[in-house]
């Protein structure tokens, strides 16, 4: 039974270049279950999940019993909205905190998926052959905010003077029929940016760790014991990992400051 399983894992690792999980595993186990292919077919958005109830769970025990002096879960929760606000705020100003819970949990969210695959049995959400589907959302997700802010802030009227380009005279809305299909195309090509940026960094360490796995089982051939070769990438994978987070973060905090009005107009 064990071999059986093992050839179907091994099997499935072959054609998606990717480690064995808790889902293949039980693929491999029943390979004719209904349950067990559909598991298969959307495990992403199973592990996605999976990170958001942990998240959720998380934030719910640590304000369910907080305290006025904090220890553990409460203080390392603390510690990561105070940095996560640092950072928002220096990027929006006094407008960070109204963002910041939207921001922030992006940025929690996303680096928890990243993580989640560098523990046995489980899987990044955003690599693997269907990861895409998970970075896209997310990148629409933050694409409708952006574009709802621009429209409520701004007015319908304004933030369309805005996708003009701001014309001024008669030289600057006569560049308006080239200025305003190309700042569509750039509105558009953010959200794709962020999304294939993160599903490709992300696939790319899962495919250099398993193609190093593979090498040190490969190594029994001439040794007793395999040789754990991606114990080294795991740590380069966690800075990886962590980078990318805050990258599409920080992308997108500059997206909504582009739309927001500043000081002087607002005033």
């Amino acid at each position: 039974m064990i071999i059986k399983l093992l050839d179907e894992t091994v099997k499935h690792e072959e054609e998606t270049n990717e480690l064995p999980n808790i889902l293949t595993l039980i693929f491999g186990h029943h390979p004719h279950s209904a349950v067990g292919k559909f598991l298969i077919e959307y495990q992403n958005i199973f592990f996605a999940w999976v990170v958001a109830a942990l998240i959720s769970l998380a934030f719910y025990i640590a304000y369910r019993k907080r305290e006025m002096i904090p220890g553990g879960l409460q203080n390392l929760l603390e510690l990561a909205v105070e940095g996560l606000d640092a950072i928002v705020s220096g990027i929006l100003g006094k407008e960070g905190r109204r963002y910041l819970p939207f921001l922030g949990t992006l940025f929690l969210y996303i680096l928890l998926m990243n993580l989640f695959g560098l523990i046995p049995g489980l899987l990044s959400p955003t690599g693997g052959p269907s990861g895409v589907n998970i970075t896209m959302a997310l990148a629409i997700c933050v694409f409708s905010y952006v574009q709802y802010t621009a429209i409520t802030r701004l007015g319908p009227l304004k933030y369309a003077y805005h996708l003009m380009g701001e014309p001024k005279g008669a030289v600057g809305w006569s560049m308006v029929p080239l200025i305003l299909p190309a700042h569509l195309v750039g509105e558009i090509a953010k959200p794709m940016s962020l999304a294939f940026r993160l599903f490709g960094n992300i696939t790319g360490e899962d495919i250099l760790i398993f193609a190093f796995v593979g090498l040190g089982i490969a190594l029994t051939s001439f040794l007793p014991v395999g040789v754990p070769l991606q114990v080294p990438f795991l740590f380069l994978a966690l800075l990886t990992s962590t980078i990318q987070a805050l990258v599409f973060t920080l992308l997108s905090t500059v997206y909504f400051s582009l739309v927001l009005p500043h000081e002087g107009e607002e005033h």
